[in-house]
């Protein structure tokens, strides 16, 4: 499985009290910006929870220490935007919210049908951004995501239009997202020809299912000193005590979710047993594997209620020895870094 050398992992996450509960914080990627080891995605929030719902969980995440949350252009129902909208009537309240947000964003998706409503053309990259900082009422983005790879816009068209945005003062940081570790090489060295930045993070599917960014997206990440941000760290679900739950009557999955129930059925059945015997809930011992794991800044958590947040902060106080991680590793086979996971 993939190693790196100490000096290129995120540093020791200290410890900070606040009220009573003890969260963790780490740097983002190689900068100097601290955030939680717990990031809330918001993409429910407009969608299966309601704006009050929102609310109180967004006022929750802050009371317990989260000060990372991830949003993006195209979320929201019925229209794209109003998860941001929603983000910003909360910050509108005061109390130091927006203060104590790291916001991060993200751009790439139609945001209608006209030609340069997407992507990532210095043109929709201006549009979007202002766009976005409207529905937010903010006047700057923490952290401005390309929510995927643009293979037709240039390099150094996208660094441009963002170098002028960090020089408006609207954003701070570049992070990409669905990125291949190819495409991070390459976004890399177009920034370092211009003394930029370049990214600083990068969003991507992570999870003890789907290990697949173990091949080159990882190592690749942490060689440049890219913060990871895994999405889906509970794969929808499934690695949230689902053969319990449905075995209880609890949940129902259809569609490709249970396709892929059926197919990994016997190493689920095998993880939650292990789960047990850890005396952990199966959703905590994935959120605490992917803390352990090289090169990861905070996997997102997106609670529909309140009582998903709650859960997740139990992740935090999971320690998990080699010997523990070693049978996870078991239970769900991973990848040694390219080539020598096919090669020598």
């Amino acid at each position: 499985m993939i190693t790196a050398p100490a000096a290129l992992l995120p540093p020791r996450p200290p410890s900070f009290i606040l009220k009573g509960c003890a969260m963790q914080y780490t740097h983002l990627g190689r900068t100097g910006l601290s955030v939680s080891r717990l990031c809330l995605g918001t993409m429910n929030f407009s969608w299966t929870t309601t704006k009050e719902d929102s609310f109180k969980i967004m006022d929750s995440a802050h009371s317990l220490g989260i000060n990372f949350f991830d949003t993006a252009n195209r979320y929201g129902r019925p229209e794209p935007g109003e998860t941001e909208t929603l983000i910003g009537e909360w910050f509108a309240q005061g109390g130091n919210r927006r203060h104590k947000t790291v916001l991060a964003t993200k751009l790439y998706g139609e945001m209608g049908d006209w030609p340069n409503d997407g992507k990532l053309s210095a043109l929709n990259i201006r549009r979007a951004l202002d766009a976005s900082l409207k529905r937010l009422q903010t006047d700057y983005i923490d952290l401005y995501q390309f929510h995927h790879i643009d293979r037709e816009t240039p390099w150094d068209e996208i660094w441009q239009a963002m170098e002028v945005a960090v020089q408006q003062g609207k954003i701070l940081y570049a992070g990409s997202s669905n990125f291949a570790g190819w495409h991070l090489a390459k976004a890399q060295a177009a920034a370092e020809k211009r003394n930029y930045t370049g990214l600083v993070s990068e969003q991507s599917l992570y999870n003890l299912i789907e290990r697949s960014i173990e091949l080159e997206v990882l190592p690749a990440a942490i060689d440049y000193g890219i913060g990871v941000i895994p999405w889906s760290p509970l794969h929808s679900g499934l690695l949230g005590g689902i053969i319990r739950k449905t075995n209880a009557g609890v949940r129902r999955l259809d569609g490709r979710a249970a396709q892929t129930l059926e197919r990994i059925r016997p190493a689920l059945e095998k993880y939650e047993a292990f789960c047990a015997e850890l005396g952990q809930e199966p959703g905590d011992v994935a959120l605490a594997w992917l803390l352990h794991r090289p090169g990861v800044t905070a996997p997102i958590i997106g609670p529909r209620e309140q009582g998903q947040l709650d859960a997740a902060i139990r992740a935090l106080d999971v320690k998990l020895d080699d010997a523990a991680m070693k049978s996870l590793d078991d239970i769900f086979p991973g990848h040694k870094t390219a080539p020598e996971d096919y090669a020598w």
